[in-house]
């Protein structure tokens, strides 16, 4: 029965990417919830374009269907649907103290500053970001931003797919949700959500997001190296990757495998470590001591982490730790000693569904 008479009715999440449709609902059970159901549907190429909607009919037949050919029926019509980061601005702003009702002028009149757009042509949001250490004289809000022309189709698809939008969430928002126990992090931790379309940096300290990025580098760009390389079809390179990574460089063809992604994978580093720096030459404001500047943590999501050897070889090229994210942490009540129908390493694809389906589930 669907809840749509309730005062705050759940909702399943829905991540929407350029070559992509992930769906995740779940459903309340003890103290943490059960995957209820799920599915990954590809959409055709031109759809979606960096995240902006350039042919929203297929996009709302793409969403019919795929909600029509989920194995387990959803209870809702309700979602809770990712915005695409390529298109995003988030900024942590620092503002004086005030009270409540004085904060919503006090963030538009200052955005105007940090937005790169016409204040009238996004849409606006923020939450006050409390701090880890210390007694602030100043309040620190997490700004984010969205040209109007980028969200309005969303809606508008939707509500087509015969839909009805909960809440739209940027997608590093999301995946944050997921990946950090409790949305809590002592030190700074760096996320990189490796998709198949685009790659995305996210600093999350405290418990706010710090800092997001996004970069056009994905999974598919080093499916594309390994077809160039070894003069082969797209089909057969991606099956060379799934199977090799760079693991198996002992075997003929794990070895032109691994010299095929060696190249774009350093140059995929040494992004990583522009970022990084960028980060830690702009934390005097962050009030986490200065001992916990630096990031000594890296966590991996989305399907590019499944990369045979990904792990190992970013920490040799980091100097820094370097793990596999748990999507699940923050939704079963226990450890992985019980598998949700969703395998482990499928699941990093879904990391941003997640943690759209856990917002589904909050009633605030």
């Amino acid at each position: 029965m669907f809840d749509a008479l309730t005062l705050h009715p759940t909702a399943f999440g829905l991540d929407i990417s350029d070559l992509s449709l992930k769906i995740a609902y779940l459903k309340p059970q003890g103290k943490g919830f059960q995957l209820q159901s799920f599915g990954n549907f590809p959409i055709a190429e031109g759809i979606v374009e960096r995240g902006e909607i350039k042919q929203g009919d297929a996009l709302a037949q793409a969403i019919k269907k795929a909600v029509q050919s989920l194995g387990t029926k959803l209870p809702t019509r309700h979602v809770v649907a990712s915005l695409p980061e390529e298109q995003a601005f988030l900024q942590v702003m620092q503002l004086p103290r005030m009270k409540k009702e004085e904060l919503e002028h006090a963030v538009r009149f200052e955005a105007e500053n940090y937005v790169p757009h016409a204040i009238e042509k996004v849409y606006l949001d923020f939450q006050v970001v409390h701090p880890f250490h210390n007694h602030l004289d100043h309040m620190d809000v997490l700004l984010a931003a969205l040209p109007k022309i980028v969200v309005d189709p969303y809606l508008d698809v939707l509500e087509r797919s015969g839909l009805s939008p909960k809440a739209l969430e940027i997608e590093s928002l999301a995946i944050s949700r997921a990946l950090i126990p409790k949305e809590t992090a002592p030190m700074p931790l760096l996320l990189v959500d490796f998709g198949a379309s685009h790659t995305s940096f996210v600093v999350f300290s405290g418990y706010s997001l710090r800092f997001t990025a996004s970069i056009p580098v994905s999974s598919r760009q080093l499916t594309y190296s390994i077809a160039r390389s070894m003069n082969i079809k797209e089909d057969e390179a991606e099956e060379l990757k799934v199977n090799y990574g760079l693991d198996r460089q002992d075997e003929e063809k794990g070895k032109a495998v691994s010299d095929a992604l060696l190249v774009p994978l350093a140059d995929f580093a040494e992004q990583i470590k522009k970022h990084l720096s960028y980060y830690e030459s702009h934390t005097a404001h962050q009030h986490m001591g200065t001992n916990q500047q630096r990031i000594k943590r890296i966590i991996l999501s989305g399907g590019g982490a499944n990369l045979k050897g990904f792990p190992r070889f970013l920490a040799k090229q980091l100097e820094r730790e370097v793990v596999l994210g748990n999507p699940w942490g923050n939704i079963l009540e226990t450890s992985l000693k019980e598998l949700p129908p969703l395998p482990f390493g499928e699941s990093l694809k879904y990391t941003a569904a997640l943690g759209l389906a856990l917002r589904g589930q909050n009633n605030d």
